[in-house]
């Protein structure tokens, strides 16, 4: 042993390489050490009414649907979530909020997020009604049914469907629960048209603005009864009803449920939006001192290589390029 600290000591490039080496053992078995630290957990609730199929935003140039654009933007936003942040994600149709799963961890779970997210569509909704104000008082119960809370993001066009008037429009006067959730706009304030798909994603039509006419008591967008939209589909003339972004809508919500609204056209303005959000809890949690290791075996196997007095010879180097180029 003595003769293997003796050489060590000897040969300064030996000792740095074999403390590198050990370094980056240590850290292949991903070390953690018990610190307090805020806790992050999110439900992401993805509206997927039929309203979400209209095309009126562009990725890249190119039109895209308001569902395919905020797709795009869940992708992001948790490929930039640090580890140890907790996320679920939930889906919007009627008046209910499903939770596809209670919070896990971002990073030990990426794929299945990520796959989780590039399978939303409008297809699994459950009912042809669009009632976004109803479904505070779900969205509520479900983050109440959750085993630690979490913050809300929901992305939506505020589209309610039914029209809203004086028999459906719910009161959110005395509404617990919505502090600091985020409201996120989807979608262009231009007004158009809602595709009618069939079952294989194909265009049939468009929805007809009779569809939306306002009779109090009935769900005008629906069949009460089955949960899906009636048959009325719009020709090339102008019985389309338009759709868009009900922006002034959004905002007066998230006032009433001390909630907060951004628009959804820059994922840089929806991160910074988050960060504002309040963390979940804030607890003793394990954080990961793997990149210590490594970033200091990598600053050691750079100083192995390294002359013993770099400044000195550096000094030496100039000098003698210094008289070479006088020569020359």
């Amino acid at each position: 042993m003595n003769k293997v600290f003796n050489y060590l000591r000897n040969r300064r490039d030996a000792a740095l390489l074999a403390s590198a080496f050990v370094l980056l053992i240590a850290a292949a078995f991903k070390p953690a050490i018990p610190l307090p630290r805020n806790i992050y957990s999110y439900l992401l609730v993805a509206d997927i009414s039929q309203s979400m199929n209209v095309v009126d935003t562009t990725l890249e140039g190119k039109p895209t649907s308001r569902i395919a654009y905020t797709q795009y933007m869940l992708h992001h936003i948790v490929a930039n979530m640090p580890c140890g942040t907790r996320v679920s994600i939930g889906l919007f149709a009627g008046v209910s909020i499903a939770a596809l799963y209670t919070p896990i961890e971002v990073c030990s779970n990426y794929a299945a997020i990520q796959d989780t997210i590039d399978h939303l569509d409008w297809r699994t909704a459950w009912s042809g009604n669009s009632r976004l104000r109803d479904s505070m008082f779900t969205l509520a119960r479900v983050i109440r049914a959750f085993p630690e809370p979490a913050q809300v993001v929901y992305f939506t066009d505020g589209e309610e469907a039914p029209k809203l008037h004086a028999f459906n429009t719910k009161d959110l006067t005395n509404f617990q629960g919505g502090n600091g959730w985020l409201f996120v706009g989807i979608g262009s304030e231009k007004g158009t048209a809602i595709p009618k798909l069939d079952d294989k994603n194909q265009l049939i039509g468009y929805w007809s603005a009779d569809s939306f006419a306002m009779q109090p008591g009935i769900a005008q967008i629906s069949e009460a009864n089955i949960g899906v939209r009636d048959n009325n589909v719009a020709g090339a003339t102008g019985d389309r009803f338009l759709s868009k972004l009900q922006e002034e809508y959004l905002k007066d919500i998230s006032k009433q449920v001390s909630g907060d609204y951004v628009r959804g056209d820059s994922l840089q303005t929806i991160l910074a939006a988050m960060k504002k959000q309040k963390p979940a809890r804030r607890d003793i949690a394990p954080y990961d001192i793997q990149w210590i290791l490594a970033s200091i075996a990598g600053l050691l196997l750079l100083t192995a290589y390294l002359p013993k007095r770099p400044i000195g010879s550096f000094s030496k180097w100039l000098s003698i390029w210094v008289r070479r180029r006088r020569k020359a």
